[in-house]
């Protein structure tokens, strides 16, 4: 029987509850994070969900564990509202090896940091929060199983017919901010590999949510008035709910050498038929601009399909969801996605 979700979302702490439910599955495993967990990068655009996940799915669980969120928290708001949900927080800035080495010691690490846009005329802070901070962390917590945030930029552009890249695919990253993330996993996986720290290396590709996406990009774009550039014909998204949720439930596969996983939707998604859906349900004319390629930057999820179970929510899910979130004015976070980038300029 298909499960019934919410047909819309009337606030952004609706969106956040829901966004942050661990699935049955996900508690069940609980006890795995008994020891507590840190999460490096707490701060980013999908730290908070992962953060309030982890802390509701040990609370559903009945483990009293810690659930400790780590980043600079420019944003003081960001650091309260975590805490609000009970999550502990330390400011520490990861470039600095003094101070990542304060930070407590806990068996479960995930590692979230990571820089993309601006890196075009910053590439050498790019490539030291990238490639540098990760040597910083995997010899800091060589005692811990570590989950590395990656993604699927690391992938050659493959045929979109192909079935996407998979995880013994040679990487080809297009660009600097590609190539710092290809970095970051070389790094990770050379201590895995020299030190035994048990590692799982998760490829993401596009997580969605209602403030934030692929899909959102396109929908704003048609709101606006603006074309829709499908000059990357084809995408990979995935509900970032069910993002978090399979991240962290990979974490227990950490093994040395690396567990290496894409996590992203089981289709290549039609970045023409999508604008099209958006297009009818927001009552806006479409226009495109670009010329659809052949290829396009998609991952496989067979393997973590048979790991971890398929996204509950699907494409056609996150449209109407998100036709709706833009029609009622919902705050969107204002950065777009780039995933129509073929040249890695970020």
């Amino acid at each position: 029987m298909k499960t019934s979700w919410p047909k819309s979302f009337a606030s952004e702490r609706e969106l956040d509850e829901f966004l942050s439910r661990p699935s049955p599955a996900l508690v069940e495993e609980a006890s795995q994070f008994s020891g507590g967990l840190l999460i490096l990068g707490i701060g980013g655009k999908m730290g908070h969900t992962l953060g309030r996940m982890a802390k509701r799915a040990l609370t559903e669980a009945g483990i009293r564990a810690p659930v400790i969120g780590v980043s600079r928290f420019s944003d003081a708001n960001v650091e309260r509202s975590l805490q609000n949900d009970g999550i502990e927080t330390i400011r520490c800035d990861l470039t600095d090896p003094t101070a990542v080495e304060r930070l407590p010691d806990l068996p479960n690490v995930v590692f979230m940091a990571g820089r993309k846009f601006g890196s075009s005329g910053g590439e050498a802070l790019t490539w030291v929060i990238n490639a540098y901070v990760p040597g910083v962390v995997a010899d800091r917590f060589r005692k811990s199983r570590i989950l590395v945030f990656s993604t699927g930029n690391v992938y050659p552009f493959v045929p979109v017919d192909s079935g996407g890249a998979r995880e013994a695919t040679q990487p080809a990253p297009v660009g600097e901010y590609a190539q710092s993330c290809l970095g970051r996993e070389r790094v990770f996986e050379h201590f895995s590999a020299t030190r035994h720290v048990a590692t799982t290396i998760a490829r993401l590709n596009y997580a969605v949510e209602l403030r934030y996406g692929a899909l959102v990009d396109i929908a704003e774009a048609l709101w606006q008035g603006r074309p829709v550039d499908i000059s990357m014909s084809h995408v990979n998204v995935i509900w970032q709910g069910d993002a978090c949720d399979m991240m962290l439930r990979s974490l227990p596969l950490a093994s040395s050498p690396a567990e290496v996983l894409n996590v992203t939707g089981p289709e290549a998604v039609s970045v023409r038929h999508v604008a099209e859906l958006l297009s009818e349900r927001l009552g806006r004319s479409l226009r495109f601009v670009g010329m659809e390629s052949e290829t396009a930057l998609l991952a496989n999820c067979d393997k973590a399909g048979s790991l971890l179970g398929r996204p509950a929510i699907d494409v056609d899910q996150m449209v109407n969801w998100i036709a709706e979130w833009v029609q009622i004015g919902g705050r969107t976070l204002g950065k777009p996605t780039h995933f129509a980038e073929r040249e890695g300029r970020f």
